[in-house]
């Protein structure tokens, strides 16, 4: 059914796609379960958009965006635009729009600015609530920095409550006891708290990628956590036992769906490798590549089979207080 709505909305001209940008392939950090501790990867992960480039994008694929996502898998804050790019998504009514950051580089009068120009959530990559943890694992990184924003952030919610603060939290066997400390660090400032198990990136400096702890910890630690969030009110978006196993399997169902939807940006590729935003749109590459007739019969093909509810990409439950 997920493919019919999607068949149905491209042929609408309705929005259904995620864009996520990357407007530069560079971090101010060298976080150790991330690539960009991988020297080798770092030096072919390089390149910048330039801002009139970033507008010719949103001309051809804004307009069918349910959410545009600043930063994927790198730090966007160090692209000089990057509150332009918030309002160039707000100029093309994108519904929602968030910026996925370390924070170290976010100040509280940029983030003023950037949500009075439309950013509707900040997610704050975190991977560890203690200094020693934090700063260890998020190389380069300044603990009080991190702490400075929350204040922020908890400020600027008094007179913007509708703004939202997500908490992304890799867990890995050395920080994953450490999740208990996040009400102390955190508190309830934030809206949603997603717990993410670590995954191997390629060859960075972390290098355990075992997930059995999170079945050893999950009673002591993790469901307490997604309990106390029930309690505050605040959404909970973290793995299962069940699900767990989503990393190493996947359905060709659930690939159609991520294909369709997921709109990667970055300086090494727009969307398809063969879309050309200085000649093509969105409808007419779509129609070129017959993206409709490709989503219809998906729908028929895998018809029968059995669905899993997740993905690579989308590894989680979620633990709603509604």
């Amino acid at each position: 059914m997920r493919l019919f709505g999607i068949w149905l909305f491209h042929v609408l001209g309705r929005r259904y796609i995620g864009i996520f940008l990357d407007p530069v392939l560079a971090c101010n950090l060298r976080c150790k379960m991330c690539y960009f501790s991988d020297e080798n990867k770092r030096k072919s992960y390089k390149g910048i958009i330039k801002y009139d480039d970033i507008e010719i994008i949103a001309e051809k694929l804004f307009h069918r965006a349910l959410k545009l996502q600043i930063g994927c898998g790198a730090e966007p804050t160090v692209y000089p635009d990057w509150i332009q790019i918030v309002a160039l998504g707000k100029k093309m009514k994108v519904p929602y729009i968030s910026l996925v950051t370390n924070g170290n580089r976010v100040t509280k009068e940029q983030l003023i600015q950037a949500i009075d120009n439309g950013l509707d959530e900040i997610t704050i990559s975190v991977h560890g609530l203690t200094q020693a943890t934090y700063e260890s694992m998020m190389t380069n990184s300044n603990y009080a920095l991190f702490c400075n924003l929350l204040t922020c952030i908890a400020e600027i919610k008094i007179k913007r409550p509708s703004f939202k603060l997500r908490i992304n939290y890799t867990v890995n066997k050395d920080n994953m006891d450490e999740l208990s400390q996040i009400w102390d660090v955190v508190g309830d400032k934030m809206d949603i708290l997603q717990i993410r198990p670590v995954q191997k990136l390629g060859n960075t400096e972390y290098n355990d990628f075992d997930l059995d702890f999170i079945s050893e910890k999950y009673e002591t630690v993790l469901s307490p956590v997604v309990e106390e969030c029930r309690k505050r009110k605040i959404t909970c978006i973290a793995p299962d036992k069940a699900n767990l196993g989503a990393l190493k399997k996947t359905t060709d169902k659930n690939r159609e769906i991520e294909n369709a939807t997921y709109c990667y940006v970055s300086p090494q590729g727009c969307w398809q490798d063969d879309f050309d935003y200085h000649k093509d749109s969105f409808e007419s590459y779509s129609s070129k590549r017959k993206v409709a007739w490709h989503l219809f019969s998906g729908i028929f093909k895998h018809i029968n089979s059995e669905e899993i509810n997740v993905t690579r990409k989308m590894n989680y439950n979620i633990f709603n207080y509604l």
